[in-house]
């Protein structure tokens, strides 16, 4: 069985539009939740959100693809490109062979293609009494919507315009999910090259989360924190003043490679990944197991699958997003995978990046791998008094921690009962 390093990582989030400002903001406790400010969000319950600030799509596309792309479709590509260039990847030659052994697996949760196109087109199903016919939409559709709307709105478009911008031919998979899909996917990577499927995999995940579209549906769920007067103090993970989580946009992903592949092009390593597992939480929709079984059968399975024992992990980048049931019931998962008072340090970035729904897993996973690499654990931003039902773990809180761990694990959880675990392994 081949050994998977990982040789890239690319971060584009609120706190920072680069792999090297995101790392720097989490570890300095830096913040990018804020009132929304990319449309009025009057209307919304919750009115916070980790929104980018100064991207610009046009550094990663031309024109003409950026006509085609949706804000979810050009955050995929700017998160890969930043990745490839972390790993000094050069794209092969039309006609390399080596183009059919480079994969892509990513996950998101776009629904939709760009509003304003839908919402000039909805336009003609209005009736003279001010009510709707979807008769009169039907017969007038052809021209209502442009033709590329269509395009736009294809769930997996990603797969093109990343394949496409770096000559990736082999394997791929899109994963469509909330907070499970971007783990899903380097999961999913890392069995490739190690069965030998691939000799280099872009995987991550990626989401615009915190567009009008996606927050109205958040909103409706109750899921969000209604705490607005807060600002940047309003998620909480693991407090006992905690109320729900905060949106955020970004993307965030991997290069993962053969160990003798990187060896042979002299490529850099950042960590080594060594396992994966999964489980399903079947205990109700929106509505996780008390008793964090599923989540703690899921990190049992990516320690077994690296071959290393519970005692060896040194941290745990949790899911923690700031909800009463889910903190909780993720805690009684921590503890009865390691023991109550025994746990390795945990801490959850979402505080400080927002949630990034389709790309939280994957960003937790880049979390691991640099904090394998820099030795350094950041903290839990709000965490200033843990709940009684999340004690027992060693939350990183109030400061970011020095630390040599060996073995570090990223959690995800998707609203739809997937649990996920990614087990990292720090180079000597």
């Amino acid at each position: 069985m081949r050994r998977v390093v990982v040789t890239g990582v690319g971060l584009l989030t609120a706190v920072g539009l680069d792999t090297a400002s995101t790392w720097d903001g989490l570890v300095s406790g830096r913040s990018g939740v804020r009132p929304i400010e990319d449309y009025d969000a009057s209307s919304l319950r919750t009115q916070l959100a980790a929104e980018l600030d100064g991207f610009d799509p046009k550094n990663y596309a031309d024109r003409k693809a950026l006509r085609s792309m949706t804000r979810n479709d050009q955050l995929a590509l700017a998160g890969a490109a930043t990745a490839v260039a972390d790993a000094k990847l050069e794209t092969p030659e039309e006609g390399d062979p080596a183009r059919h052994r480079r994969g892509l697996f990513i996950g998101s949760n776009k629904e939709v293609s760009n509003l304003p196109p839908i919402l000039d087109g909805v336009r003609y199903s209005e009736t003279p009494d001010g009510g709707t016919s979807v008769a009169q939409l039907g017969e007038k559709a052809t021209s209502a919507f442009p033709p590329l709307y269509y395009v736009e709105g294809l769930q997996a478009a990603s797969l093109f315009y990343i394949s496409h911008a770096f000559g990736l031919m082999g394997a791929n998979t899109y994963f469509a999910g909330t907070g499970d899909a971007g783990a899903t996917a380097v999961g999913r990577a890392f069995r490739a090259v190690r069965r030998g499927d691939a000799d280099v995999v872009i995987a991550g995940g990626f989401d615009d989360a915190t567009s009008w579209w996606n927050m109205t549906k958040y909103d409706a769920m109750g899921i969000l924190t209604e705490q607005n007067e807060l600002g940047a103090e309003a998620c909480r993970p693991y407090d006992t003043e905690r109320s729900g989580a905060v949106l955020g946009e970004g993307s965030a992903f991997l290069v993962l490679e053969d160990a003798d592949h990187a060896g042979a092009r002299g490529a850099t390593a950042h960590a080594e990944i060594v396992g994966t597992g999964s489980a399903n939480d079947t205990y109700g929709l929106l509505t996780p197991d008390p008793s964090g079984a599923p989540l703690a059968r899921a990190i049992g399975a990516a320690l077994r699958d690296a071959g290393t024992e519970p005692g060896d992990v040194g941290y745990v980048v949790t899911h923690g997003c700031g909800t009463r049931d889910g903190d909780a019931s993720e805690a009684a998962a921590l503890r009865s995978a390691f023991g109550a008072g025994s746990t390795p340090p945990a801490s959850s970035v979402k505080a400080a990046t927002g949630h990034l729904v389709g790309g939280a897993g994957a960003l937790n996973a880049a979390v691991a791998v640099l904090a394998l690499e820099h030795r350094v654990l950041p903290p839990t931003l709000n965490l200033d008094a843990p709940a009684a039902d999340c004690a027992g773990v060693d939350w990183v809180t109030g400061e970011a921690r020095a630390a040599e761990p060996s073995v570090a694990l990223a959690l995800s959880r998707g609203l739809e009962g997937q649990t996920v675990a990614l087990a990292f392994r720090a180079i000597p």
